[in-house]
């Protein structure tokens, strides 16, 4: 990392500190916080009005990451995410949201990248929602998991082979929630991943989840199981991974200030694709609520040759493919809002393998730091 770069994390940092006594030097730190983002809100309305609410939506993510390996290095600042618009929550339980991804490190005239969420919502009751149009199509542990809310600086690599490279699509769902702690959703989707609203005509895919949670088991403050099943129409020109058909088992433990993330998944993999299977485990420390530490170790491997691809940074020292990956991550959190604003920061060591020798084989060492904010 160069001067630039340190002088902009510190200059990031130094805000982060100062914003909510800039706003107020007498009250909490929460509170200042509570009064910035509550500009976000451009409307409020009576229940019974035709708009009960319009606010500002979207997320601003600045990475700055170092990565160091046997076959080579990379480094750089950038933008990682900038996504603006607006949500609306209407008369009889409906809601129109609509935001589009912008791409900062392009040029001025360029920035605008794609619609991301573009759907109408209703909720015909407390425990139902309908989804229509462009969404997030999450699965996995980490792909279920918005990046708003991720504990690591990128999502894990299990869910970087099998998850989509591109998040929205285009399609219908329906989310619930049952007694005794039983949840669901469903979907289906075209997979032709265009910048704005597609149709059904190339190939789709459909998505089906099923979640238990326990109701607080002795000494245990909450834990949950999903099961996420994937049937994917593969096509040459699909926005989606070669995969016919991907399962993931996920959990989430809370015991008092630990946490434990697990994620068991395999995909069956189409055309040049081989099978993949993974499991990535990622236990993290709540010190109090500034301060978290997070630990993960994932590994994948893959039936055949050069059936692996390397995470997002490491890619960018290497290209190909392996068959067996681990890596190892420890990162800490400072939440100055909760997930809403937070500095991240990650050490990562990774190794594949690549019997095919053309390319593949990795052994590194990756720093990760930057901020994440949403409104």
């Amino acid at each position: 990392m160069n001067r630039r770069d340190v002088a902009f994390a510190g200059a990031l940092l130094l805000w982060l500190a100062v914003a909510p006594r800039i706003v107020s030097a007498s009250e909490p730190a929460d509170t200042a916080y509570d009064r910035i983002w509550d500009h976000a809100v451009l409307f409020r309305g009576d229940e019974d009005a035709r708009v009960r609410r319009v606010a500002l939506s979207g997320r601003l993510q600045h990475d700055i990451y170092w990565v160091d390996a046997d076959q080579g290095s990379s480094d750089d600042q950038l933008w990682r995410r900038f996504r603006f618009g607006f949500k609306a929550n209407l008369a009889r339980d409906w809601v129109v949201h609509l935001e589009g991804d912008f791409d900062l490190n392009a040029s001025s005239g360029n920035w605008y990248s794609r619609l991301t969420d573009a759907y109408v919502g209703w909720q015909p009751r407390p425990d139902i929602e309908v989804k229509v149009l462009k969404q997030s199509a999450g699965f996995t542990l980490d792909g279920a998991t918005s990046s708003k809310s991720l504990l690591t600086m990128q999502r894990n690599n299990l869910t970087n082979n099998l998850w989509f490279p591109v998040e929205y699509f285009t399609g219908i769902s329906v989310t619930g929630e049952m007694d005794k702690g039983w949840s669901y959703s469903a979907g289906l989707f075209a997979t032709d991943g265009d910048d704005e609203l597609a149709s059904l005509e190339a190939s789709y895919f459909a998505l089906g989840s099923l979640g238990y949670t326990w109701a607080s088991p002795r000494g245990v403050e909450s834990a949950g199981l999903k099961l996420d099943v994937v049937h994917n129409d593969a096509h040459p020109d699909s926005a989606t991974r070669d995969f016919t058909n991907i399962v993931s088992l996920s959990s989430k433990l809370a015991l008092g200030r630990w946490g434990l993330w697990t994620d068991l998944a395999a995909g069956e993999g189409h055309f040049d694709q081989s099978d993949v299977w993974g499991i990535s485990v990622m236990p993290f420390y709540d010190v109090n609520e500034l301060l978290q530490f997070v630990f993960r170790y994932t590994h994948l491997e893959s039936r055949g040759r050069n059936g692996v691809r390397l995470e997002r940074y490491e890619s960018r020292v290497v290209d190909g493919r392996g068959d067996d990956y681990d890596d190892l991550y420890a990162g800490v959190n400072l939440f100055f809002y909760g997930h809403r604003l937070k500095w991240q920061t990650g050490l990562q060591y990774a190794w594949m393998r690549d019997s095919a020798d053309d390319g593949g084989e990795y052994q590194g060492w990756g720093v990760s730091t930057g901020l994440r904010l949403f409104w």
